[in-house]
């Protein structure tokens, strides 16, 4: 017999309406024919084009005038190119520019799902009883790109969640490229890019021991002119250049709202999408909390586990994961460390739960068996739903199985304190099961979450709704555990 949950009311849903404005442009030569078309304007008609663009796209974005100055700065080089000054077009000139490389991403159009919940690092001006909290989402937009996006909310004394109005604008960040790369380092994570070892020795032996991503293009540039016949060489060259690309920051402005900010994805490794992110509250440096989040990057034929960090959620540095555990998807963090080494659960052959240990959050080595397929909800599959969390009986793991017709439900999992390796119980039956009312969406029959929370002696969970929508279930903490345990 399962245990008893109580499903909430509060539901989350696509919204048409989020969008962002991004970057839009479609090759060189249609680039430079915009640029003189509009540049042989006469200034009339320019302010007569851009006024009436700015009193509508005013309403949709924070600052769309800074928006459009951005992206004419991007075809900057192009302007120059057709031996224009760009410095004296005038500011109505660029602006009307940089609208024609702009478009709209609704950003949730598709779908809203896959969420994970951490403790708002502001809890001021809160009843007794009441935690303030983040949620984050995968988003699907136009083309099945995934970003990540937040929401915040109250859960009251009884674990109502009560979900803060979004606000009106969406705003992309500020983008960071100043990374120094490591030779020894960088290159343990190149061999999952399918290159001949001669050819990364080669690539490898052509650079300093440090290097910076301007230099690793300039080597990659001229090998792939040496390898012009070998169009596979040459794609995978290319491929390691987006390996160095997925290092970078993001900062957004101080005056948007959590929900205001999407973490786009911004790098060509994550060209089709950033996967479910799995935030955990990391309190096991001297250096105070860091909210980190391992996550998915996907460029249409190659996953990426990668790494985010920050401590206030207006600044986050992202890295990629390297190691032989680095691989596949569903990596969640422990949230400290345990006997001195960082711990982190995987799935790394898509089919058993792994578990390892490191010295650096970043490198990954030696992944372990921890947990196999059981019981028959979840015989093609088990994995995490977030990070493990600690409890004063062991360390709480929500689990995803699935089974047949590719149902997902969720599970739990206690494991030891001191060695996660044991595994003290395991839920017989599913947490939570695919009701009537939750099974039709984006992808039937599957419930996902990127993790959950404990409060007043319950376990909140949020969960995705077969890949479309998000809802949240509570269950009491002390039954969960004693029932898991005669697992």
């Amino acid at each position: 017999m399962r245990i008893p949950i109580e499903r909430q009311k509060a539901k989350i849903t696509p919204d048409l309406k989020r969008v962002v404005a991004r970057f839009f442009f479609n090759g060189d030569a249609r680039a430079k024919g915009i640029i003189l078309r509009v540049t042989e304007m006469s200034d009339t008609d320019v302010e007569g084009a851009i006024i009436p663009l700015l009193r509508e796209f005013s309403r949709r974005h924070r600052n769309i005038t800074r928006i459009f100055e951005r992206h004419a700065e991007k075809v900057k080089p192009l302007v120059q190119a057709l031996g224009l000054d760009f410095d004296q077009l005038g500011m109505k000139r660029k602006l009307l520019i940089g609208s024609y490389f702009t478009n709209e991403f609704s950003i949730e159009s598709a779908a809203f799902f896959n969420p994970s919940i951490v403790e708002d690092p502001d809890q001021s001006n809160l009843e007794e009883g009441e935690k303030r909290v983040i949620l984050s989402f995968r988003a699907v937009g136009e083309g099945h790109v995934s970003s990540i996006v937040f929401r915040q909310a109250i859960v009251d004394r009884d674990n109502n969640v009560t979900i803060i109005p979004a606000g009106n604008y969406v705003d992309e960040p500020d983008i960071i490229r100043n990374t120094i790369y490591h030779k020894n380092i960088f290159f343990q994570n190149a061999v999952s890019i399918s290159l001949p070892d001669s050819v990364l020795r080669e690539v490898a032996g052509s650079l300093p021991d440090t290097f910076d991503y301007v230099g690793l293009k300039k080597v990659i540039r001229e090998m792939q002119q040496r390898y012009q016949v070998d169009h596979l060489i040459k794609r995978n060259l290319e491929r390691l250049l987006w390996l160095a690309d997925s290092y970078y920051e993001i900062n957004f402005s101080l005056d948007t709202d959590i929900s205001d900010r999407v973490i786009f994805p911004y790098s060509d490794a994550e060209s089709r999408g950033i996967e479910d992110a799995r935030f955990v509250k990391y309190t096991g440096d001297t250096s105070g909390v860091t909210y980190y989040a391992t996550y998915t990057a996907f460029d249409g034929v190659t996953i990426q586990p990668k790494l985010l960090a920050t401590r206030d959620f207006y600044h986050f540095k992202i890295m990629p994961l390297y190691g032989e555990g680095a691989q596949n998807k569903n990596l969640a963090l422990f949230p400290r460390k345990i006997k001195g080494k960082y711990a982190m659960m995987s799935r790394i052959d898509g089919i058993n739960n792994y578990i390892m240990y490191s010295d650096k959050i970043n490198i990954w080595e030696n992944p372990e068996i921890l947990q196999t397929p059981k019981y028959p909800w979840e015989f093609v599959q088990i994995g995490n739903c977030g990070s493990p969390i600690e409890t004063p009986e062991g360390w709480l793991v929500i689990t995803h199985g699935v089974g047949p017709m590719r149902t997902y439900c969720l599970g739990a999992t206690l494991l030891d304190l001191e060695d996660p390796k044991i595994e003290i119980g395991r839920l017989r039956e599913p947490l939570i099961i695919p009701n009537k009312d939750e099974r039709e969406g984006y992808v039937p029959n599957v419930l996902y979450s990127c993790g959950a929370l404990i409060h007043n002696e319950e376990l909140l969970i949020p969960y995705g709704l077969s890949d479309y929508a998000s809802t949240f279930a509570t269950v009491h903490l002390k039954d969960l555990l004693e029932r898991v345990k005669e697992g």
